[in-house]
């Protein structure tokens, strides 16, 4: 399907009557895949709705362009979607995009002798707790405008991935995608939000460890998880780079990292894809 990409591009790409010959749908990144995130913008004119498929997308403003990022979840079925834009004076902008299918390798993984070894009841225990952990980060208060406006930056400053977003980890009897990004860093490194937010939620849990989870605005979310401890509190506006506390390996982690998943309206998608839009 790449080669698919590679020779039609976008699959159409059209105003309807009215549009201004300067307005133009943009669509990043270009040849997505399953799991990334998804930036629309506007040039050329003002646009007070956007929308991918039939989902419509909350507005800002980024670079002086009207702006949306839609998270297309790794489950989610690839091929042919519409992005459309309405602009101010009520004309719309419309184009369709390929999205292709994202190759999730599967790699063995053991548990960790503190969550009670690679065991078959261990894995069931893990299959149960992640459920139950996941289900209570699923619609967190969010705020109803961006709270950053810099671009977003990498959450460590010298940002080495050990373990990429993605893949399958097999346990024996239990398959876990792998929906966030591992940074190689030692034990007691400082770890900086991505960018500008509210803290929502501090928790310590059982696989996912002591975690900080900050809030961007508009359904953005950054999570950060396996920390040794927590420099901040919920409720309190991070800035772009403050420490929120120090990496480790308390929960789910055979070694200490950081661990980094990223959430638009609890999708979530790659880091490493999301932070290179911000280039």
């Amino acid at each position: 399907m790449r080669n698919l990409i590679f020779t039609l591009g976008i699959i159409g790409s059209f105003a309807l009557p009215g549009a201004a010959d300067a307005a133009t749908l943009v669509v990043l990144p270009e040849n997505p895949i399953q799991g990334d995130p998804i930036m629309i913008s506007v040039e050329g004119a003002t646009a007070t709705n956007m929308s991918f498929g039939d989902k419509s997308l909350r507005v800002f403003m980024y670079k002086g362009r009207p702006t949306a990022l839609y998270g297309f979840d790794i489950n989610k079925k690839a091929g042919v979607y519409k992005v459309s834009a309405t602009l101010s004076d009520g004309t719309m902008l419309q184009r369709q995009l390929l999205v292709d299918e994202r190759m999730k390798p599967t790699l063995s993984f053991t548990i960790p002798a503190k969550l009670g070894g690679t065991t078959t009841a261990s894995q069931k225990v893990l299959v149960s707790t992640l459920a139950s952990e996941n289900a209570t980060l699923i619609g967190l208060k969010t705020g109803d405008k961006a709270f950053w406006s810099e671009p977003f930056s990498y959450p460590l400053p010298d940002p080495i991935v050990t373990d990429a977003y993605g893949y399958d980890r097999d346990t024996g009897a239990a398959t876990v995608t792998h929906k966030g990004a591992d940074f190689r860093a030692k034990e007691g490194t400082p770890v900086e939000s991505i960018n500008r937010g509210v803290v929502r939620r501090i928790q310590n849990t059982r696989d996912y460890g002591k975690t900080v989870i900050v809030d961007h605005g508009l359904g953005l979310m950054s999570m950060y998880m396996h920390l040794s401890s927590i420099w901040v509190n919920e409720g309190e506006l991070v800035k772009r780079g403050q420490y929120v506390g120090l990496s480790g390996q308390t929960g789910y982690a055979l070694a200490p990292h950081l661990h980094l998943t990223i959430r638009q309206d609890d999708v979530s998608i790659d880091p490493e894809t999301f932070l290179k839009l911000f280039k």
